[in-house]
């Protein structure tokens, strides 16, 4: 029995992935998404849009992902849900290796993310899911009326502080810096919020609780000083959203391309080290990482793509 052979083979259905199937659909190229959970990546616990041209009013991750799925589906690319775990990229013919099976192509775009960072302190793997979460879109209700903190200073942080206003009766940003990384506009939205409130220089060092977050331990990073916050006792908890970043999907890569800080090293043009295999979106090595800079990355890819198929593609080493 002949393996069908697909001229693009694209690891993740976030938003770089998908873009790079409608434009590899468009190109009348055989296309074929293998995502392992759920479409969308980092954008599916994003509250609302409202950085991506076009995006409708209160946009939410889901809602925007639902589409640039249908749209890529209209122009033909297929789509498997499956864990790659383990990848052959040298050749003119790549094979990734599934838990369900086998895919073969003429070029591969890897488009694997990226996850959220822990903060690494003791008590915060046993009590995700029960006070700790990395999702404000998933669990902002779950904490009704209730206090709820976010650590981070980023962008996602302080959008998510806002976001989680509509539930908790307080929010306070646990921050290590004595000022916000975020942008100025976003920075405004907190800042002029009456709900939304600080803890500048601080880290969450620990936290406490049996089956149920109870209360965390503060260190204050300049003057060593520990705070002990604990839920109201009518409450019984509170909830802690944590965005400190992200780890890059890259472990399969490792050895087979070049890395820096685990993420794939490319040139402008999403070429890898490999002929025929380019990556996009948050996996690579960027300055920016929004919806936006993803898109535009997976339509470069599978331009790229293209050309290499056609014979008109020159190869090139990423930048050291």
């Amino acid at each position: 029995m002949n393996q069908t052979i697909y001229d693009v083979l694209i690891i993740g259905a976030g938003p770089a992935g998908l873009a790079a199937a409608l434009y590899a659909g468009r190109a009348r190229l055989s296309t074929l998404v293998i995502e392992k959970e759920k479409d969308g990546g980092q954008i599916v616990i994003t509250a609302e849009i409202d950085n991506y041209p076009g995006s409708l009013e209160h946009e939410s991750g889901p809602s925007l992902v639902a589409r640039m799925a249908d749209q890529a589906a209209r122009f033909g690319a297929e789509k498997v849900y499956d864990m790659v775990v383990d990848v052959h990229l040298e050749g003119e013919i790549k094979r990734l290796v599934g838990k369900k099976g086998e895919y073969l192509g003429r070029t591969v775009i890897i488009a694997t993310g990226a996850h959220p960072r822990p903060i690494g302190c003791p008590g915060e793997k046993e009590l995700i899911g029960k006070g700790v979460s990395y999702c404000a879109t998933c669990d902002g209700n779950f904490f009704e009326d209730m206090e709820i903190f976010v650590v981070g200073g980023g962008d996602t942080a302080v959008e998510e502080a806002v976001y989680l206003t509509k539930f908790g009766r307080k929010v306070t940003i646990i921050h290590r810096r004595d000022e916000l990384r975020a942008v100025k506009s976003i920075q405004e939205k907190a800042m002029n919020n009456p709900k939304i409130h600080f803890m500048w220089d601080s880290v969450v060092s620990r936290f406490h609780g049996d089956g149920l977050l109870e209360a965390m331990t503060l260190k204050n990073v300049k003057t060593g000083k520990e705070t002990l916050i604990e839920a109201d006792e009518e409450d019984g908890t509170f909830g802690v959203f944590v965005f400190v970043g992200f780890i890059p999907e890259s472990q399969l890569f490792v050895d087979k391309l070049q890395l820096r800080n685990g993420y794939i090293v490319t040139d402008a043009l999403m070429h890898t080290g490999i002929p025929g295999v380019f990556a996009a979106g948050d996996i690579r090595e960027k300055s920016l990482r929004q919806v936006i800079t993803a898109a535009a990355d997976g339509a470069i890819a599978a331009m790229e793509a293209n050309a290499y198929i056609e014979g008109a593609c020159p190869v090139n080493q990423p930048n050291p």
